[in-house]
């Protein structure tokens, strides 16, 4: 599953570090939310042996770290011990600082290909939010940088078959943790300071999804946008109050939705048991199904449909790796399937960097690509270990999670 931000006087950027550094990639798809990194000069070509400032074992988890500062943060698993953990280590040399024991809770049931610790942790600067499941209730705990546990607070139920992965987004003073699952689901904002409750959103479908909310400021409206609970919505992320929905297309959603500064939509992939990719204008009130869809690709089977990792929007060009193992590029203004290319299955959702998108599969194989409307391959660099984690880019340097270890690759700039 996946299935993962510092105050700043503009709304836009929902993940930057509160040290005001906007190279940090202090949370869920980094500084704007959506995977894209305004740093230039990440490295394009590495292997397990070539171009490594270090690697460190790791417990295993699907969340994917985030680097504050001098620090790397994750979450993991410890199966012996029934622990979930939140990790920190040292980033100029990949030791362990500190790990602490979030949950410790008997194994929940979920899909293959889920983890206990799905969820990537958020940092503001001074404290670290991360989320577990404890049985049926999900647990949204705060530390310092040191690793102090400041509050942890369990907002209500969870019930789902495939697990949890609800990974926590800040905004102002808020943490905000979307928990759709099989039951009444709930988004829930609470206070950075103390945990205590904010405001809530009652979800209208019992169904599970595992969308991490996207916030942009478009004309002068805060929006925070995602997929789920067999809707598309965007809500005011101070207040919780609903500004727009769409219905449906489909039951269950996974993919973080991003934006096109360019051509002023949403984009939104992923389904199931249908497959859709869309682009939704984002100046609607109230319910917008009839009026707002700016175009849909919506074929027989999943080929073209991104139903787990996130896609990006890069240049003219929407990106996403299909459940098939099928890379895509659309236009983003009009939808039409550019190119396709075969890159195998991906968890991981995509970054970008320069121009360049960094497509991360199963096998840990990442190929770099430059988004155009014709293919084109830059290098395929591989670490011989499966990953299911997103990566982190900050400073000139890649931050890679696989199945055993967590990878530096790269010099600091």
């Amino acid at each position: 599953m996946r299935p993962h931000f510092c105050l700043l006087a503009t709304a836009v950027l929902l993940t930057i570090s509160s040290s005001s550094h906007a190279v940090d990639w202090a949370g869920w798809r980094g500084p704007s939310g959506d995977g894209i990194s305004t740093e230039k000069g990440f490295p394009t070509r590495w292997s397990a042996s070539e171009n490594i400032k270090w690697k460190a074992l790791c417990p295993p988890g699907h969340a994917s770290p985030i680097v504050v500062g001098d620090k790397v943060f994750t979450a993991a698993y410890d199966a012996e011990n029934e622990e979930r953990l939140l990790l920190c280590f040292a980033r100029d040399s990949g030791a362990e600082l500190w790990r602490r024991a979030v949950v410790k809770a008997s194994p929940e049931r979920l899909h293959t290909e889920n983890s206990r610790a799905s969820s990537t942790p958020s940092c503001d600067g001074e404290k670290v939010y991360c989320s577990f499941l404890d049985g049926r209730e999900p647990v949204i705990a705060a530390y310092t940088v040191g690793g102090e546990q400041v509050w942890s607070v369990r907002p209500g139920f969870f019930s789902s078959v495939h697990g949890f992965c609800s990974t926590p987004i800040l905004w102002k003073d808020k943490v905000i943790v979307n928990c759709d699952h099989d039951g009444p689901g709930y988004i829930v904002a609470l206070s950075r300071k103390d945990g205590r409750e904010l405001w809530r959103i009652e979800r209208p479908n019992r169904t599970r999804s595992y969308v991490a909310p996207l916030l942009r400021e478009i004309d002068g409206r805060m929006q925070m946008v995602l997929s789920g609970s067999k809707c598309i919505a965007s809500y005011d992320p101070e207040t919780g109050e609903t500004l727009w929905t769409m219905d449906g297309p489909t039951d269950q959603f996974v993919a973080s939705m991003v934006y096109g500064a360019k051509t002023k939509l949403f984009y939104m992939t992923g389904g199931f048991p249908d497959h859709h990719v869309m682009g939704i204008k984002p100046d609607g009130r109230g319910n917008v199904t009839k009026t707002h869809l700016a175009w849909h690709y919506n074929p027989p089977s999943a080929v073209g449909v991104s139903y787990v990792p996130s896609p990006i929007v890069e240049g003219d060009w929407l990106l996403l790796n299909d459940d098939r193992g099928f890379a895509h590029a659309f236009d983003s203004r009009t939808g039409e399937v550019v190119w396709s290319e075969r890159f195998g299955r991906q968890h991981a959702s995509l970054v970008s960097s320069g121009g360049l998108v960094y497509f991360l599969n199963d096998a840990g194989e990442c190929r770099v690509v430059n988004p155009a409307e014709k293919f084109a391959l830059i290098a395929t660099n591989a670490l011989g270990e499966a990953s299911y984690a997103s990566p982190a880019l900050s400073e000139g340097q890649i931050f890679m999670r696989t199945d055993k270890h967590l990878w530096c690759i790269g010099e600091r700039r």
